[in-house]
C-alpha cells in the first residue's frame, strides 16, 4: 500500500510546538533515508492541519482521535502532555501495523533527532542479529553518567518487527506504560524509559542492543565520541533540550558541553531556518517556548560571555 518492499517504515509523534523539529527530521530523511515512509501521530488538531497543508512527501498522518481507546483516555486524565506522549510511544508501532498488514517492521523516532547518514547502517546490524526488537543505549560520557536516574537505554530509535517476539515485547511495554508513566523517579521507574533497563535479560531472545553506539550521538556523549572518533559521521544526532525560545533565538543545549559537536548544531540550525522559512511562507505561527527562570539566567550569562553549559544561537 505504501511503496515497495524496500521502503523502511518509521513513526513519530509530536504536537504543533514541535513542528519545526519534525520538519527538520523529515528533511534529513529525504536526504538520508530513501526509500522511506514516515507515519506521524498528530498530538493536536493544529499540527494535523499544518501537516495536511504542507503535504510532505512519503508521510501519512494519524490523527490522535483515531487511535485513542478508552484505556488510553483513562490514562490521559492524570498525565501531562509530555507524560501522555511517553505513554503513547509504546503504542506507536502498533498503530502503524494496524494500518497496513504488509509492513513487517517499524522504527520509532523521537521528533528531535536528525539523520546525518543512512539509518540502514543501524538496521543492517539489527537484521544480522536475528532478533525482534532493536534498542539503543544512551552511551553516556563518563562525566555525564545518568543510568541510575534516566536509564541505560534511550527511547529515541527503537525498531519492532511484526513477529511473535516483537509483539510480545511491545505488549509488555504498553501494559507497564498504562500502569505508570510519569516524569519523576519512583521505585526504579522514570517515564517510559526505565522500563527498558532489564530488557536484555528479560527478553534475551528478542531484544538486540545496538553495538554502534558511537553513531547515535546526543549532548550527553557527543564530546566524548567526537574525541575518540574525530572523523566519524553519526547516523543521527538527538537534539535533546533544543528549544525555540524567541522569534530570534534558539536554546541549543543545556547542562552539557558538546565540544566539536557544535558542527552538528550548525548544520541543524541551517535546516531549522529553512523549516521556519517554509512555515512563515505558509502563514503558520512560529512556536516559541519561553525559557524558565533558570534557563533564562543561563541564556543571559551565555549572551555576555559565550561560555558555559548552555548555548543559544540566533535564527
Amino acid at each position: 500500500m505504501y511503496c515497495n518492499k524496500l521502503t523502511e517504515h518509521f513513526v513519530t509523534l509530536f504536537d504543533s510546538n514541535f513542528l519545526p523539529m519534525g520538519l527538520c527530521l523529515h528533511n534529513s530523511m529525504m536526504e538520508h533515508a530513501q526509500p522511506f515512509h514516515l507515519w506521524i501521530i498528530c498530538m493536536d488538531a493544529l499540527v494535523e492541519r499544518q501537516l495536511r497543508q504542507l503535504n510532505l512527501l512519503h508521510v501519512s498522518l494519524i490523527p490522535l482521535q483515531e487511535v485513542e481507546t478508552d484505556v488510553l483516555l483513562g490514562a490521559k486524565i492524570d498525565r501531562t502532555q509530555g507524560e501522555y506522549c511517553w505513554t503513547l510511544t509504546s503504542f506507536t508501532p502498533r498503530f502503524v501495523f494496524d494500518r497496513d498488514e504488509n509492513i513487517s517492521r517499524v522504527t520509532y523516532l523521537d521528533a528531535d533527532i536528525c539523520f546525518f547518514d543512512s539509518p540502514r547502517i543501524l538496521l543492517k546490524e539489527f537484521e544480522a542479529s536475528g532478533k525482534d526488537v532493536l534498542i539503543t543505549e544512551h552511551g553516556y560520557a563518563p562525566e555525564y553518567y545518568q543510568t541510575t536516574s534516566s536509564g541505560r537505554f534511550c527511547v529515541q530509535f527503537m525498531t519492532f518487527r511484526r513477529t511473535e517476539g516483537g509483539l510480545k515485547v511491545m505488549k509488555w511495554w504498553q501494559e507497564r506504560c498504562l500502569e505508570w508513566c510519569f516524569f519523576r523517579c519512583e521505585d526504579g521507574k522514570l517515564g517510559d524509559q526505565k522500563y527498558l533497563d532489564d530488557w536484555p535479560e528479560r527478553f534475551a531472545g528478542e531484544v538486540h542492543v545496538l553495538r554502534q553506539v558511537e553513531k547515535t550521538l546526543a549532548p550527553w556523549n557527543v564530546r566524548y565520541f567526537k574525541t575518540l572518533y574525530p572523523l566519524a559521521q553519526p547516523v543521527f544526532y538527538h537534539f535533546h533540550s533544543l528549544r525555540i525560545v524567541s522569534t530570534k533565538k534558539v536554546l541549543l543545549y543545556l547542562g552539557y558541553q558538546v565540544g566539536h559537536g557544535r558542527d552538528l548544531y550548525n548544520s541543524y540550525l541551517r535546516a531549522l531556518k529553512e523549516a521556519l522559512s517554509i512555515m512563515r511562507e505558509e502563514g503558520m505561527p512560529i512556536p516559541v517556548r519561553a525559557p524558565n527562570k533558570q534557563t533564562f539566567y543561563i541564556l543571559r550569562v551565555v549572551r555576555h560571555v559565550l561560555l558555559g553549559k548552555a548555548k543559544h544561537a540566533s535564527i
